[in-house]
């Protein structure tokens, strides 16, 4: 199996799960150093949100960089930080922090979000009708390259999900439109990406997960 390098990689962290909002918060300690978090869908199995922290800086900790999630949000633990100065954990982090956005309302904007047999990317405050745009899947920078005709918008997209599993973008696997000045990219997952995603839950599936306090209760009040 191609992919199983990042079997192994997800297999070697640290890992600790909680389960809030019917969404399942997955944080990884790598021991490199690195950081990951994940919000699955607890509906459909499918990840929502994925974000990394690199290592340590001598200066302060380093941000979360969002990889995948609905809109190119900057991490910001606020809640979560507060109770790790008052003693709290890492996994805090990913049960009581909030997203905050932090972009313009006229510059193009790329979000990213994972479907079950779909990735997908929405470029809104792109007006230009669809035949402006060149969408093609480029192998050797690994990667989909967006471009206008008309010079105004150049975008190389990084699918790291193709990545961990050693195969490179296809263009056969692409397709697009423009709607309501957002132009959305479909990617067709290639078979052996949705088997490492398959891998990837079951690898989960042994990891001692958490419930939130406050769900808990909704739950026995509604009953």
């Amino acid at each position: 199996m191609s992919y199983q390098h990042w079997i192994n990689y997800l297999q070697s962290a640290e890992k600790n799960s909680m389960i809030s909002n019917k969404l399942r918060k997955v944080l990884y300690k790598f021991p490199d150093g690195q950081q990951m978090a994940e919000e699955y869908n607890m509906d459909t199995g499918v990840v929502q949100r994925r974000a990394w922290r690199k290592c340590k800086q001598l200066m302060g900790e380093p941000e979360w960089e969002i990889e995948l999630g609905e809109e190119p949000r900057q991490l910001n633990w606020a809640a979560a930080n507060k109770q790790n100065t008052a003693g709290g954990g890492d996994a805090d982090n990913i049960s009581g922090g909030e997203f905050t956005v932090r972009e313009s309302n006229t510059a193009p904007l790329l979000t990213k979000r994972i479907t079950k047999k779909n990735i997908e990317w929405r470029i809104r405050n792109l007006p230009y009708p669809l035949n402006v745009y060149d969408i093609r899947a480029d192998a050797e920078q690994r990667a989909i390259i967006v471009s206008t005709n008309n010079k105004k918008y150049y975008k190389v997209i990084k699918v790291p999900e193709l990545d961990r599993c050693g195969v490179p973008p296809v263009q056969a696997n692409i397709s697009a439109h423009h709607q309501f000045n957002t132009l959305i990219i479909t990617y067709q997952k290639p078979p052996i990406l949705c088997e490492m995603e398959a891998q990837v839950l079951l690898l989960l599936k042994d990891v001692e997960t958490e419930t939130d306090v406050d769900d808990l209760l909704k739950g026995l009040l509604a009953k």
